[in-house]
């Protein structure tokens, strides 16, 4: 095996600057998802228990 396989992978996260970015992103989505599943499960709940 060579020296290079055991080099930890870069950060996913992208440079220092960009992660603001990133959080923003992940709350542009996963709020209405959040929202959704939330709803999903109210009304989940309203169906099966009358």
């Amino acid at each position: 095996m060579s020296a290079d396989s055991s080099q930890s992978p870069p950060d996913a996260a992208g440079p220092p600057g960009r992660r603001p970015l990133i959080a923003f992103t992940w709350l542009w989505v996963g709020a209405p998802l959040a929202y959704g599943l939330y709803e999903l499960v109210r009304k989940a709940t309203q169906l099966f228990t009358g």
